[in-house]
């Protein structure tokens, strides 16, 4: 279940009250709306396809994948295609590698995606023993498709970018600065990075943030 605008609401009330700078720039951003993804493997295999793509070009791949190997991208189909099938509708050979690990462990069941372990950590082991799965996307599949309240993706560059503004920091908290800085946020560490991406998005619209590194 994912976390709906009421749950949002509820856990940036929640930070506001321990951390006073979530109040503060709540009044400047306002609340973000919820981040929705499908469950189960194929939003994991689109997040490989969109990899250093733009949307637009991920989305034509995705259908030309679907001509050739069959609708709903059934992990024994991808598992069985040959590479040069899939390269041909547009995946390089490293993504090529990547969506086979993918289908691979769906299909000889080593991943269910119904059935991830309760524990985050564990469940985030699981997905990243998947080639081309890294800790992010696993955090990112937790929180956005599963809803799981608590996942907080401290590698990523716009939420150290953020976690920093907001605590009036003089430079970016590493990845691990940003876990200990937020381990007084628990259990709405999730809210937290929803939050935080908002307000960077709401900065690059004004034309304050910081700029990624590339």
């Amino acid at each position: 279940m994912s976390l709906s605008a009421e749950q949002l609401r509820r856990s940036l009330d929640a930070l506001a009250d321990v951390e006073p700078a979530f109040a503060d720039m709540l009044k400047t951003v306002g609340y973000p709306e919820p981040r929705i993804r499908s469950r189960g493997y194929q939003t994991l295999l689109r997040t490989i396809v969109g990899q250093q793509v733009s949307v637009a070009a991920a989305n034509a791949i995705w259908t030309r994948l679907e001509t050739m190997v069959g609708a709903g991208m059934v992990p024994e189909a991808v598992a069985a295609a040959p590479d040069e099938l899939l390269r041909a509708a547009g995946l390089s050979r490293q993504k090529v590698a990547y969506a086979k690990s993918l289908a691979e462990h769906v299909a000889r069941g080593s991943i269910d995606f119904d059935r991830l372990p309760a524990d985050d950590e564990e469940a985030i082991a699981q997905m990243t023993a998947i080639k081309g799965i890294g800790r992010w996307s696993a955090e990112i599949y937790l929180l956005f498709a599963e809803g799981r309240g608590d996942v907080w993706p401290a590698g990523d560059l716009a939420v150290q970018i953020e976690v920093g503004k907001l605590l009036g920091l003089p430079e970016r908290p590493s990845e691990r600065e940003t876990r200990r800085l937020a381990q007084d946020w628990s259990p709405h560490r999730g809210a937290a990075a929803i939050f935080t991406w908002h307000s960077y998005s709401a900065r690059a619209a004004a034309g304050k943030a910081e700029k990624m590194p590339l």
